[in-house]
């Protein structure tokens, strides 16, 4: 009886950790996810801005060629 009772609580304690261990590997994957999802928001944001200063710059040299 105290060898089933052993065997049991061996078994949920692994049952237990096992299911902790694979919570944890969740949370790491979505974290990454999001850093890749804020990176690649990152380089769009760049990639805004740098068209943006392309477009100003086209528009100063066009006033001042006007001139």
């Amino acid at each position: 009886m105290k060898k089933s009772i052993s065997t049991l609580m061996l078994l949920l304690l692994f049952a237990a950790s096992a299911s902790l261990s694979s919570c944890r590997e969740t949370k790491e994957s979505k974290a990454e996810e999001a850093v890749e999802d804020v990176k690649d928001g990152i380089e769009e944001v760049g990639d805004g801005i740098e068209d943006a200063a392309d477009d100003v710059g086209d528009e100063i040299e066009d006033m001042t060629d006007d001139q």
